[in-house]
């Protein structure tokens, strides 16, 4: 490597550390970035779902990989089961769609949205008890509210009794803070983007 990139590439690694250290959203937009940012607002305002919980889920469940699939078979972007799809087109009025379509970035949002609405629906507004049901099935949230007495209000994300799902609620909330804090309304990011846009 020549000495010019070398400097050149001490000097990014120094930028990248130093706005890590102190915080700045620069560094953290890599780490928490909001791609088909359109589709996900069109969706979330129209299911009235909080945006920032589905980017978090999207995140957590495929990291953005469009064509990625579970063992268990959950496809694309928002990782939605084939059978769980069909009855969400069903509830629609829409025809099931193809493993293909399934894979489409517009339709996987949409029905992940879709699906989060209706789980937010189901289990009183509860965001913990939501996206438990998003990942360990509507069926064992159910049963563990039977069981141990949970209310409408519970937020124990420790009594979760699955680890699996224990670990991914706390990793979607975690991630949704921190997308509220980059992107949400009067933050530094915001402040940011206004003065790009007045400028063009």
């Amino acid at each position: 490597m020549h000495k010019k990139a070398k400097i050149f590439l001490a000097i990014v690694i120094f930028f990248l550390i130093a706005c890590a250290v102190i915080n700045l959203p620069p560094t953290q937009r890599i780490l928490y970035p909001f791609p088909y940012r359109d589709k996900i607002e069109k969706h979330a305002a129209r299911y009235r779902v909080d945006r920032f919980l589905a980017i978090s889920v999207m995140k957590v469940e495929s990291n953005f990989v469009e064509g990625a699939t579970s063992k268990s078979g959950a496809v694309g972007l928002m990782q939605i089961m084939p059978e769980t799809a069909n009855w969400i087109a069903y509830q629609l009025d829409e025809k099931p769609p193809s493993l293909k379509q399934l894979h489409n970035t517009e339709t996987n949002i949409k029905y992940g949205i879709w699906y989060l609405s209706e789980l937010e629906a189901e289990f009183y507004g509860n965001d913990v008890l939501a996206l438990a049901a998003y990942n360990a099935g509507r069926g064992n949230v159910q049963h563990w509210i039977e069981k141990k007495g949970w209310r409408k209000n519970f937020s124990d994300v420790d009594a979760i009794p699955f680890s699996e799902t224990r670990n991914y609620v706390k990793k979607v909330l975690a991630c949704r803070e921190k997308y509220s804090e980059l992107y949400g309304s009067g933050t530094f990011a915001d402040a940011q983007e206004k003065l790009v846009a007045c400028s063009l």
